[in-house]
């Protein structure tokens, strides 16, 4: 998939393009995805516009949620539902700024748009000052293909990225995944030095090191690690250590019948499924004990 930094002039065939932030890319992102690519004629690009940093980190600082994704995790979606192309784009002054009039210019004469393909409650321009029936009459005038996609719903409940980071921030991850489609709520980073107790107590870990994204609420999972193509069994503890004295939050696998050592290489956690909450034991002994009745959620795992 190519890559843009910038709404530069790039008209070589028409593009169906996709716009939003799409966090999580879930299943009412994929909604606007299927619907982008089959909008898409012989010869056509497809595309996604969307932002590096969340539109409200720049607008009021301080106030955007965490979120599902790193920048990375995205571009990787995109590129899986099938997208030639992406305009990863910087919010900042100069997008913020622009009218909505002049946005669906740039839409029209820089990137040569054919199709666009939003959410039915998309907004748009200084302000949002635009929205899906101002886009329509735009494109309508210029015989560019408009679809706004009304929103996929779960158990009667509108889809949306606000209610996943709900589910992940309170723990539950079968719900998040249910909503997310495809591969889920995931952790994904380098595994790196840690303090090297888990090789003492009979458990050695993998210390993944934090995406800068939202994580589950502390407490230990049951999960699938990936490494090198091969998914194994896993438990994983997020949270301070409380039973060492706590510190700075981590994120610790223990990967069933897994001894190779892979400082630096990336390990992938999913399906991660709360088991209990960290406290601190009355000692180590009842520490250790708990984690080998802990080790009966992974004895026979479910990939179902």
């Amino acid at each position: 998939m190519k890559m843009f930094h910038r709404l530069e002039r790039n008209v070589e065939r028409p593009l169906a393009l996709a716009i939003g932030f799409f966090d999580g890319f879930h299943r009412g992102h994929q909604k606007i995805a299927r619907q982008t690519l089959r909008m898409r004629k012989p010869g056509w690009r497809s595309g996604v516009l969307t932002f590096s940093n969340h539109p409200a980190a720049f607008l009021r600082p301080g106030t955007e949620p965490p979120l599902l994704c790193t920048p990375e995790e995205r571009a990787a979606l995109f590129a899986a539902a099938g997208f030639e192309e992406c305009f990863f784009i910087t919010f900042d002054d100069r997008i913020a700024t622009l009218s909505p009039q002049a946005f669906l210019e740039v839409l029209a004469g820089a990137l040569g748009v054919r199709a666009v393909v939003v959410g039915s409650s998309f907004r748009f321009g200084h302000k949002r000052a635009g929205d899906v029936a101002f886009m329509k009459s735009y494109f309508d005038s210029r015989g560019v293909g408009f679809a706004p996609i009304e929103n996929a719903a779960d158990g009667g409940e509108r889809i949306s990225s606000t209610r996943i980071r709900g589910l992940v921030a309170t723990g539950d991850l079968a719900g998040a995944d249910r909503l997310m489609g495809g591969t889920g709520y995931e952790i994904r980073g380098p595994v790196e030095l840690g303090a090297g107790r888990g090789h003492a107590l009979g458990f050695p870990t993998a210390n993944v090191r934090p995406p800068g994204k939202l994580l589950p609420k502390d407490g230990l999972y049951s999960a699938i690690a990936r490494y090198d193509g091969r998914d194994r069994p896993a438990l994983v503890s997020i949270g301070t250590n409380p039973q060492f004295g706590g510190g700075e939050r981590t994120v610790e696998a223990w990967v069933r019948d897994f001894h190779d050592t892979i400082y630096g290489r990336e390990l992938a956690l999913r399906d991660l499924r709360y088991l209990r909450e960290q406290k601190l034991f009355g000692g180590v002994d009842e520490l250790v004990a708990q984690m080998h009745r802990d080790l009966e959620a992974v004895a026979f795992p479910s990939y179902g």
